[in-house]
């Protein structure tokens, strides 16, 4: 039986990375009151928001006359989970679980990149690339729902049903990591890895409505949002205040939104752009010739990239599903999405720079807020672009080499006969 062989050093390297990275994420999160680090608005999601949420679901009910309640009944389970740690705080609980998981995806990462072929440079993208984000992924469940992805992909090559399991699981919590199903490969890995993940959705569905009420209250509340400030729509409203917009920000839905004229255009717009996407995307699958080990990985990190840049909302949290994504591309030595991860590097560390750090002259769509937000949006919109066109010429079959017909020898090209006879 052949062994894999794991180089010591690069997993060393990588386990020392996260440890220190880590800590100094929780040295940030111990400090989160500092205005440079929000003024305790990152934490308070959890302590306030996400503890009320637990109350509520604790006694068997979805929050369903939240407004701010807009997650499937999955992300239920995910707000539950801290009060099975016995000794903690439910803030504690949170962070440890959120940590936690982030050490599962990066061992997940490392197992993957050390196989025959493949790279760590994934593992490498993600103890890396995550501590751009400050403090921020250990106050947001988006690490576990990401984390469900990551394996729900990194498992595909070995067992489509894990891979349709854990899709099914993701999409629960949040609506899409259903998307990474996207570039299974035809045949019978995606009737595998579709087929398991409908019947796991609609298991889990049956049984959240056994244990709760209202578990799809949260369609109520989806239907109602606005624009968002850091969307790609938020962005232009706030350069159309400087030419004279009369809209303003309000705190709505979870979020700052745009309220005035001409919002209600600019989100049907959204939701036009996200329908074009989508159709995009079917077209490529229905297109594409060539399959590759990437190529479940590329198309998952395209479809997510299109999606997040039409949406109404692209809070800051939605870096920690981009990055999770393009460190699963880096894993293979084939993925055509390099430089769009370098891209989603970029565009994680600006939004760290508009959140927490300059949040303020964001909402007040000052002049240093519009061009910071205008930065990392086209950064995102250049990358979700470059991001797409690579992975379909990926799909696109080899040119097929012409070779060119035979020419007859002539006449003129031969020998004359004396000059083959011997003298």
């Amino acid at each position: 039986m052949n062994r894999l062989r794991v180089t010591p050093g690069p997993v060393l390297a990588l386990t020392a990375c996260w440890l220190a990275t880590r800590a100094l994420t929780l040295w940030l999160l111990l400090h989160d009151t500092a205005s440079l680090l929000g003024g305790g608005s990152v934490t308070r999601e959890v302590w306030r928001l996400y503890v009320h949420w637990y109350g509520v679901l604790a006694h068997g009910s979805f929050p369903a006359h939240d407004p701010m309640w807009q997650y499937p009944p999955g992300a239920g389970g995910v707000l539950l989970a801290p009060g099975l740690l016995p000794g903690l705080t439910y803030f504690q609980a949170f962070v440890v679980l959120s940590l936690a998981t982030d050490a599962l995806v990066g061992a997940a990462l490392v197992r993957a990149g050390t196989r025959p072929g493949r790279s760590v440079r994934g593992a490498a993208l993600w103890t890396g690339g995550l501590p751009l984000l400050l403090h921020l992924p250990l106050a947001r469940y988006d690490v576990v729902v990401t984390g469900l992805a990551v394996l729900c992909l990194l498992t595909l090559s070995r067992s489509p049903r894990a891979c349709g399991v854990f899709g099914a699981l993701g999409a629960l919590v949040k609506v899409w990591p259903a998307l990474v199903l996207l570039g299974t490969p035809p045949g019978g890995a995606t009737r595998r890895s579709w087929g398991w993940a409908a019947a796991t959705g609609t298991a889990a569905l049956a049984l959240f409505a056994v244990l709760f009420t209202d578990p799809l209250s949260f369609l109520r509340q989806q239907g109602g949002r606005g624009v968002q400030i850091e969307s790609l729509g938020g962005t232009a409203l706030s350069l159309a205040r400087h030419a004279g917009w009369t809209g303003r920000t309000r705190y709505q839905y979870g979020a700052i939104e745009l309220v005035g004229p001409h919002v209600q255009a600019v989100a049907n717009a959204s939701l036009a752009l996200t329908a074009a996407a989508f159709g995009l995307l079917v077209l490529w699958r229905v297109r594409a010739r060539r399959w590759s080990e990437a190529t479940p990985y590329d198309a998952a990190l395209s479809a997510v990239l299109l999606f997040t840049v039409t949406s109404r909302v692209i809070s800051p949290q939605y870096m920690i599903w981009l990055l999770g994504l393009a460190a699963v591309c880096l894993t293979s030595r084939s993925t055509s999405q390099r430089p769009v991860a370098a891209l989603v590097l970029a565009a994680s560390a600006l939004s760290t720079v508009a959140y927490p750090v300059c949040y303020r002259e964001v909402v007040d769509g000052s002049w240093s807020g519009c061009l910071l937000m205008l930065s990392r949006n086209a950064l995102l919109a250049g990358a979700a672009g470059l991001s797409f066109v690579r992975l379909w010429r990926a799909a696109r079959p080899p040119a097929e080499k012409k070779v060119p017909p035979r020419q007859p020898r002539s006449d003129s090209n031969r020998l004359p006969d004396r000059a083959l006879s011997i003298s």
